[in-house]
């Protein structure tokens, strides 16, 4: 599990490799990733934005940018927890993500929290030790 916390608003990633739904032979794997986003603050926050970036085992990156997470814009209250899970299609065998939530709170103050960088990895990807 992959963690980053930002004004007492906590972010759990997990990501699985999906190989019913990749075709390494025709450069396709797909992961997909659960989300678990923790309100451990004192106010109320409602998250309206995502921010993504995405990059490759070859470097390339793409940025991902829209309105709340899978359709959704939730409000959390303090001690609340929302967990949601998407996917991600690459063309090689591993890569990472990283972002940002745009948050707002109940007084209409917005701020960013960090999304962890995490790993994707596939059982196809050759491991490299430095």
């Amino acid at each position: 599990m992959y963690r980053a916390t930002t004004q007492a608003i906590q972010v759990d990633v997990e990501p699985q490799f999906l190989a019913d739904r990749s075709d390494p032979a025709r450069g396709r794997f797909f992961w997909a990733y659960t989300v678990t986003i923790s309100n451990r603050g004192p106010r109320t926050v409602q998250l309206v934005a995502r921010h993504w970036r995405i990059t490759d085992g070859q470097g390339r990156l793409e940025e991902v940018k829209g309105a709340g997470v899978v359709g959704e814009q939730p409000i959390l209250k303090p001690g609340d927890k929302y967990r949601y899970t998407s996917g991600c299609p690459l063309t090689t065998a591993s890569g990472f993500m990283s972002g940002a939530y745009k948050m707002v709170d109940e007084d209409g103050k917005s701020f960013e929290i960090d999304i962890p960088t995490f790993s994707l990895d596939s059982p196809q990807a050759r491991r490299v030790l430095n």
